[in-house]
């Protein structure tokens, strides 16, 4: 019998599809790991906006967690939306006494449609409590000024956010350039654990067809780390990963479409 990997996602469900815990068991799917999920909140949601956001209740989440650890042997997780510090500070003092299982961080502050996802006083127990835990965290560029409290508008600005991030104790940062100024290039920045610097370059791809981009990132993220590879291997194959999502775009609803979960491994063949 083959030995699968087994990953887990705490997150958001989007009734939409297209993001949170969807997004990640379609990644998942994708790249043959075995998907688990945490959902922490419940979201009425499509690619106009969200609707509506009903957090799952805190015991429920810790009982989630419970189940799956009782049982399951799992190799990596990822957090996207936690809703709030209550959240944060359950997932962070839980897997503290894990502290063993690659941990991706996708630290989800405001939706596509511009709906925050995340509450302001939030931000400080993700920076100072979640984030040092990460194995690997992949903030775009609105999120990683959020969480160093710096602007950033060049290349050097991203370095040194990646460098604060990394001194707060995440061991691989990767700074997500999609929101960057550049109309031709998307150059994402990977530092990883041993201070080296890796820029991962792609032609910037003109669609609206963007939701959901952070969340399969980070699972594409997981999913590698689940099979065992290595940080740089896992970002490199997700670059790749939500590089193909976009580029073979689906055209589903009216407003920021879902990307193609089965394009990378379609694109292979």
């Amino acid at each position: 019998m083959t030995n699968i990997p087994e990953v887990l996602t705490i997150a958001g469900s989007d009734s939409g599809g297209g993001a949170g815990i969807q997004a990640d068991l379609k990644t998942f799917q994708e790249q043959e790991v075995f998907g688990m999920s945490i959902i922490t909140a419940v979201t009425a949601q499509n690619t106009t906006g969200v609707q509506g956001v009903h957090p799952v209740p805190l015991v429920m989440v810790k009982e989630q967690w419970d189940s799956i650890f009782a049982d399951f042997n799992v190799k990596a997780m990822k957090t996207g939306m936690l809703v709030n510090g209550d959240y944060m500070k359950l997932i962070a003092a839980a897997y503290r006494e894990l502290n063993t299982i690659p941990l991706v961080i996708d630290p989800v502050m405001i939706a596509k449609g511009g709906h925050p996802l995340m509450e302001e006083q939030a931000i400080a127990v993700m920076r100072d409590e979640l984030a040092p835990l990460a194995t690997v965290i992949t903030p775009n560029i609105p999120e990683a000024e959020a969480l160093t409290d710096m602007k950033i508008e060049t290349k050097q600005d991203m370095r040194e956010a990646a460098k604060r991030l990394h001194r707060k104790g995440s061991k691989n940062v990767v700074i997500k350039g999609g929101h960057a100024m550049d109309k031709e290039q998307a150059d994402d920045l990977l530092l990883l654990e041993d201070g080296k610097e890796i820029w991962l370059s792609a032609q910037r791809i003109d669609t609206q067809n963007t939701h959901g981009t952070g969340c399969t990132f980070a699972a594409c993220i997981t999913a590698e780390l689940g099979k065992g590879k290595n940080v740089e291997a896992a970002v490199r194959t997700a670059k790749a990963f939500i590089l193909a999502a976009i580029r073979d775009s689906l055209n589903i609803g009216q407003g920021h479409g879902p990307t193609n979960h089965w394009a990378y491994n379609k694109e292979k063949k």
